[in-house]
């Protein structure tokens, strides 16, 4: 079964792709993804000087915007607005938060001092991310070989569905098709963590 494309102006209209994407269409939120993102990261990049800060900046952005898409209220602004208000907050966050280390660990150096409570919540940190990673990693492996491949070329190689599909030779819907499944096995496997 195909399942037909959209009209061209559908996709680019952020604001009812977000909409969609609030309903957990995975699908509008790759497109929403794809619009947004290059304007987020190229803010985030100004903001914070450092790709690789201003990337994950922006993917937490994109997780929040997953999580409180509903939340995106039209009469108060255009969803670009939303976004980029969002990425804005926390880039600036992140540069406050990395002077302020970087003075206390300058205090912290000439004073001859180490933080111990500052180790401890580092390494509670990286316990509790290689933990997530670990059960991201153990989902993935329930996933067929087919959908773990399209999602590891979208999500992790940061394809388009399109890409995916021309790098695998396969039809544009079947690749959504089986991205969609994957995610939906994947959300339920981390027990409605995705959304």
């Amino acid at each position: 079964m195909s399942v037909p494309e959209p009209a061209a102006p559908f996709l680019a209209d952020p604001g009812r792709l977000l909409e969609l994407s609030a309903g957990g269409d995975l699908i509008a939120f790759g497109r929403f993804y794809d619009l947004m993102a290059p304007r987020a990261y190229g803010l985030a990049l100004r903001i914070l000087r450092d790709p690789g800060y201003a990337e994950e900046t922006v993917q937490e952005v994109f997780l929040q915007v997953w999580k409180q898409a509903s939340g995106y209220r039209p009469s108060l602004g255009s969803a670009q607005s939303w976004v980029l208000t969002i990425t804005h907050r926390r880039a600036v966050d992140r540069v406050r938060s990395e002077s302020s280390a970087t003075r206390r660990d300058e205090a912290d150096a000439a004073a001859g001092v180490t933080r111990t409570d500052d180790v401890a919540e580092q390494v509670t940190d990286q316990i509790a991310r290689d933990q997530d990673a670990a059960d991201v990693r153990r989902c993935l492996g329930t996933l067929t070989d087919n959908q773990r491949e399209s999602i590891e070329m979208a999500y992790f190689s940061g394809l388009t569905y399109r890409e995916v599909a021309d790098r695998l030779g396969i039809a544009l819907p079947t690749i959504k098709s089986r991205i969609r499944d994957g995610l939906r096995r994947l959300k339920n496997c981390l027990g409605g963590e995705l959304a």
